[in-house]
């Protein structure tokens, strides 16, 4: 039991990490009704990386990770800049659209690179249990200067966010905090998806904040409710995948979404419950 709590210190430290920075930023995605947003920048980054493995750059090196970030921030400076004060087409379309352009020139460049489908399986599921204390502390380092950002510019990303018809601000200055959002959300991306994968990432920043936007609107319990449900759903996954050998990924994706659920099942059932006993006091 103590071993295999010491081999997994690492992976529930970074688990602790991601629930945190990724529930931060789904209130935000939630909020502004862009769900799909984290897909397509983990696509793109993905394929940055392919295309440093076809230049020779090996996967984990600074070069790879340079042009990863390269191809991540472009489209989501396009994307930041694409924010007009009457949509003419939805910002979901346009995250489609550069998802499957992503994948599309990815698969085309696995074909090219020896083991290149492999890597593909593997950003999307990720290496969770096998995380090294030097990721750790490099995701740490990072989150914390994203953190430090957002903190100065939390009053302005938030008012964004709540805004559901309009712009805040001018247009350009709303582009301008737009473009500073999405650039740090990128990173995190980055950074995430090689642990993680896509699947956990994508629930991880939005399964938790769902389920606690079941219970309250309030953006500072929003965070921490969804905080705690992303930290017990990822180490809960990760210790049954770990005992019961199976992929760790899946565990926790499928945990997660399986604990939304019931949240709102029993939300209603309560609501439910409430009004029978009203009527019948009545």
């Amino acid at each position: 039991m103590i071993d295999n709590l010491l081999f997994l210190t690492a992976p529930i430290t970074v688990s602790i990490l991601l629930a945190g920075v990724l529930s931060y930023f789904g209130n935000h995605i939630l909020s502004r009704g862009i769900i799909f947003i984290d897909i397509a920048v983990a696509q793109i980054a993905a394929l940055g990386t392919m295309i440093g493995l076809l230049l020779g750059f090996t996967e984990e090196s600074l070069n790879v990770q340079m042009i990863s970030y390269l191809f991540t921030v472009i489209i989501i400076a396009l994307f930041a800049l694409t924010k007009f004060q009457k949509q003419v087409i939805p910002q979901e379309a346009i995250i489609g659209i550069i998802y499957c352009i992503g994948l599309g020139l990815a698969m085309l460049l696995a074909e090219r690179i020896p083991g290149g489908s492999n890597f593909i399986s593997k950003t999307i599921t990720g290496n969770l249990l096998w995380v090294t204390w030097d990721k750790v502390l490099n995701c740490f380092i990072m989150f914390l200067i994203v953190g430090i950002i957002h903190l100065i510019f939390w009053k302005n990303f938030i008012l964004i966010s709540d805004t559901k018809n309009g712009l805040p601000y001018s247009l350009w200055k709303t582009r301008s905090y737009e473009l500073i959002f999405y650039i740090t959300f990128s990173v995190v991306i980055v950074k995430a998806v090689p642990v993680g994968g896509v699947f956990f990432v994508f629930m991880l920043l939005i399964a938790p904040t769902a389920a606690a936007t079941l219970f309250t609107q309030n953006w500072k319990k929003r965070f921490i409710w969804s905080w705690i449900i992303g930290i017990l759903g990822s180490i809960s996954g990760m210790y049954l995948s770990y005992t019961m050998n199976i992929s760790n990924a899946p565990a926790i994706v499928t945990l997660l979404g399986v604990t939304v659920f019931l949240l709102a099942f029993g939300k209603l059932a309560a609501q439910k419950l409430m009004k029978i006993n009203i009527n019948k006091a009545n």
